[in-house]
C-alpha cells in the first residue's frame, strides 16, 4: 500500500502542473507567464483571475471530503473580517443570498420592538440598479422605498433621504455602492443616525474602495478609527466601504473583486447580537449556535425552555427564525482564502485599468459622459480628479468602467453596444437600469400598489438605463486588451461624428 501522504503530495504537484499548463489566460494580466491576448480574441467584461494556488487549494481540501462549511470557511470568515475591520463576516453562497440574510436579520424578533423592520414598514433604497438590492426588501413584507440615482457616479441622490423618510415607518437605509464607487456616506451614516435607522451596505462591487471624511465629522458620526492598513493622516478618517453602517454585504461571484466561483459573506461591522440573527437565518433558523459537527458550546444543550417545546427540547433543533441553508462549500472557501491574499494587487489593477480607459478616451468628452467618484467635481489626465467643499472623499476600487452617451451624440447606446459586440468586447448595462421599469416590478405596482413607494419621477434613474453602459476593470485585462477597446470605441465615435 503507497503512502497516503506522498500520493497527497503527488496528487497536488499534477493538479499545480495541471493548472499551469491549462489555465495560464486565466492568470493576472500582470503575471509574466500569463498567456499573451491575441487580437481577434474575445475581450470579456469581468472573468475569473487565478493560478494554480487556486486550483490546488480547491483540490487539497476536496480530498479531505468534508465539503460542507468547515475549517476552511471558519478561517476565512476569520481572514476577511480582519482584513476589512469589522467584528464578524459570515460566508453565505451568493452576494444575492447576503442581501437577503442582512435585511432578513433586522426582522428578529430578538431585536427592540421599534427598531425591527415588520411587515409594511419602509426601507429607502435606489432605483437603479440590481434587483436582489431590492427583492429582500420585498421578500421580508417591508415596502422599498425608490429614490433616484446620479447618472454621473450611478448613486443614490442621497439629498432624496429626507423626503423619502416616513416617520414610524422607515426602519433602515439599504443600498449598493454603484460599481465600486461609495455613494454619499457623510450624508447617509449623519441621516440614518438622526432618525434612528439601520444602514446596509450593499458592498459586492465594492471590495477594496475607501471612503474618508475630516475627524471632526467622522468623530461627530461616532467613527474615531481607521479601517486596517489604511492612513490618511491625523486629521481624516479613511474606511473601507462595508464598515460605515450596520451590516454590509459582499458578493464572490466570478466577476467580482474576488470570487470562490459562487458566494458571499454578511459582515457584521460592530453589534454582536446580529452575527447570532444573522448566522441563524443563514442556518436554517435554528436558535443554537455551535458549528456543524460540534455540540453543547452552551453548556445547556438540553437546558433550554423556547416557544411552546417541551423544557430540555434539543438546542440544536430549536428555530426561533423562520430561516433558509444559505452556506457555501469549504472547497469554496479554501479558493476564497487564496484570493483574498490577492485582494490587494486586484484592487490596484482595477484602478489602474480604468486610468487606461479613461485617457484613451479623453478625446471623446464630446459625445460620451464619463464616470466620478462621488464627491469628485471632475478629472484631469494630469491632476486626477477634483473634489467638492465636503471635504469627503472616495478612492474607488472600480467593478466596471461606467460610460453614457450624450443627448446629441450622433449614436445611441445600443448602437456603441452593438459596435462593441461586434469586436467581441464584452459590455453590461448597469444591471437592472431604473428597476421600477422592470417586468416584475411592473407588474408587482399594478397587483398591489403600496408594495413600494417612489420619491418623484426617478427621472435620472431613467437617463442611466437609456444612456449608459460599463466596460471591465478586472485585473485579467492586459493593456492589449485595454487598448483594442480604446481603440474601437475611439473609431465608431470618429466615423458617426
Amino acid at each position: 500500500m503507497s503512502d497516503p501522504t506522498a500520493l497527497r503530495q503527488e496528487i497536488l504537484r499534477l493538479t499545480r502542473e495541471y493548472s499551469r499548463q491549462v489555465h495560464s489566460s486565466f492568470r493576472p494580466a500582470s503575471d509574466p507567464s500569463r498567456q499573451p491576448w491575441t487580437a481577434g480574441n474575445p475581450i470579456p467584461y469581468a472573468g475569473r483571475v487565478f493560478t494554480e494556488d487556486e486550483v490546488e487549494a480547491a483540490v487539497s481540501t476536496t480530498l479531505d471530503f468534508w465539503l460542507t462549511l468547515g475549517t476552511e470557511g471558519e478561517a476565512l470568515q476569520k481572514e476577511l473580517a480582519k482584513f476589512i475591520g469589522v467584528r464578524h463576516s459570515l460566508l453565505v453562497n451568493s452576494g444575492s443570498s447576503a442581501n437577503l440574510v442582512a435585511i432578513s436579520a433586522l426582522t428578529s424578533p430578538k431585536l427592540p420592538s421599534d427598531r425591527r423592520i415588520k411587515p409594511g414598514d419602509e426601507v429607502i433604497t435606489v432605483a437603479a440598479g440590481f434587483p436582489t438590492t431590492v427583492s429582500p426588501i420585498l421578500q421580508v413584507g417591508a415596502v422599498p422605498v425608490f429614490i433616484d440615482a446620479d447618472p454621473i457616479t450611478g448613486n443614490a441622490r442621497c439629498e432624496q433621504l429626507e423626503a423619502a423618510y416616513s416617520p414610524g415607518k422607515t426602519k433602515a437605509v439599504m443600498m449598493a455602492h454603484a460599481l465600486g464607487n461609495p455613494f454619499d456616506l457623510a450624508t447617509t451614516v449623519g441621516f440614518c443616525r438622526q432618525h434612528g435607522l439601520w444602514l446596509v451596505e450593499d458592498n459586492c462591487d465594492a471590495l477594496g474602495c475607501t471612503y474618508s471624511m475630516p475627524r471632526e465629522l467622522a468623530e461627530s458620526l461616532g467613527f474615531k478609527e481607521n479601517s486596517p492598513g489604511l492612513d490618511e493622516g491625523p486629521d481624516r478618517v479613511v474606511r473601507w466601504t462595508g464598515t460605515w453602517g450596520d451590516i454590509s454585504t459582499q458578493s464572490f461571484y466570478p466577476p467580482h473583486h474576488l470570487t470562490m466561483g459562487e458566494g458571499g459573506a454578511v459582515n457584521i461591522v460592530r453589534d454582536q447580537k446580529l452575527k447570532v440573527i444573522a448566522e441563524s437565518f443563514r442556518d436554517w433558523g435554528r436558535d443554537c449556535w455551535c458549528p456543524s459537527g460540534i455540540d453543547n458550546t452552551c453548556n445547556k444543550r438540553f437546558g433550554w425552555q423556547l416557544g411552546e417545546l417541551p423544557e430540555g427540547y434539543d438546542h440544536k433543533y430549536t428555530y426561533s427564525h423562520l430561516g433558509f441553508n444559505l452556506k457555501p462549500l469549504d472547497p469554496q472557501a479554501a479558493i476564497g482564502r487564496v484570493q483574498l491574499q490577492r485582494l490587494p494587487e486586484f484592487i490596484e489593477a482595477r484602478k489602474q485599468n480604468w486610468e487606461v480607459l479613461r485617457k484613451g478616451l479623453a478625446d471623446l468628452e464630446d459625445v460620451l459622459e464619463f464616470a466620478l467618484p462621488t464627491h469628485s467635481t471632475g478629472w484631469d489626465p494630469d491632476e486626477g480628479f477634483s473634489w467638492d467643499s465636503t471635504g469627503c472623499r472616495t478612492e474607488c476600487s472600480w467593478f466596471g468602467f461606467k460610460l453614457a452617451v450624450k443627448p446629441g451624440a450622433p449614436f445611441s447606446r445600443t448602437e456603441l453596444a452593438q459596435e462593441l459586440d461586434r469586436n467581441m468586447i464584452g459590455n453590461r448595462m448597469l444591471f437592472g437600469g431604473n428597476l421600477v421599469r422592470q417586468p416584475a416590478f411592473v407588474q408587482l405596482r399594478q397587483e398591489r400598489p403600496e408594495s413600494m413607494r417612489l420619491i418623484g419621477d426617478l427621472a435620472d434613474s431613467d437617463v442611466i438605463m437609456n444612456t449608459t453602459l460599463f466596460l471591465g476593470t478586472y485585473p485579467g485585462l492586459t493593456l492589449d486588451m485595454l487598448n483594442k477597446e480604446v481603440d474601437v470605441i475611439n473609431a465608431f465615435a470618429t466615423v458617426n461624428v
